[in-house]
């Protein structure tokens, strides 16, 4: 999140990705960095043990919600 907010400062779009383990973090260190505004998607947990094929299926299947949170306007 920390890196989401310095882009989103500096004026580049941006999205942190996380494993669903990690959505009440999100939500406050965004709160904790004062851009409550700062978009993140989460894919399902867990992510450490998954196999590369797993893992492709987890970025293709969370791609439109990533492509989404960086073209909506807050």
């Amino acid at each position: 999140m920390h890196d989401t907010v310095w882009f989103e400062i500096q004026g580049i779009p941006s999205v942190s990705v996380a494993s669903s383990e990690f959505g009440e973090a999100a939500k406050a260190q965004r709160k904790a960095l004062g851009m409550n505004s700062a978009r993140y998607v989460l894919v399902p947990h867990p992510i450490q043990d998954a196999t590369d094929d797993e893992m492709r299926t987890k970025a293709a299947e969370a791609l439109e919600q990533i492509v989404a949170a960086l073209t909506k306007d807050d």
